[in-house]
């Protein structure tokens, strides 16, 4: 899947919240004790026909993370860590407008390629980019709060 045909992602209803929850702790009571575990899980289909399947203990952590957010009411988007995302996907994740996301960009502070005429910008730099910008507010804030402490206000 591509990062441009990727739909976003819509709040989990109530029903699906309950049927999340209650998954996500089956689930939970599966996941294999060691890590390195590659015991094949066994799926029971409705007409109680037995199929094994072996899915890698990452995976299901994986889903049991998803169902767990779902439980909580949270819409999730999986993204691939290599996937290339256009400006407008990276100002929705940032919550910024996308020009925001262009001046970024053009100022160097979002690394980006060129794919003819538009921009891509790795999911990668992006988090990247995005943890080093919450860090920097976070220490204007704490200075801030530092200035206030001194001014006594």
């Amino acid at each position: 899947m591509t990062a441009t045909n990727r739909r976003p992602p819509h709040p989990p209803n109530p029903d699906e919240i309950t049927q999340a929850r209650e998954a996500g702790r089956q689930l939970a009571r599966l996941l294999p004790d060691e890590p390195d575990s590659t015991q094949p899980l066994r799926l029971v289909t409705d007409d109680n026909r037995h199929e094994m399947i072996a899915i890698p203990p990452g995976a299901l952590r994986l889903f049991v993370d998803v169902l767990t957010q779902l439980g909580q009411g949270r819409a999730v988007t999986l993204v691939p860590q290599r996937a290339e995302l256009t400006t407008q996907e990276v100002a929705d994740y940032l919550n910024v407008s996308r020009p925001y996301v262009v001046g970024l960009i053009e100022q160097n502070k979002l690394p980006a390629r060129k794919v003819g005429t538009r921009r891509r910008v790795t999911f990668e730099d992006l988090v990247r980019f995005d943890e080093q910008d919450r860090k920097t507010r976070r220490a204007a804030l704490d200075e801030l709060a530092r200035i206030d402490q001194e001014l006594g206000l």
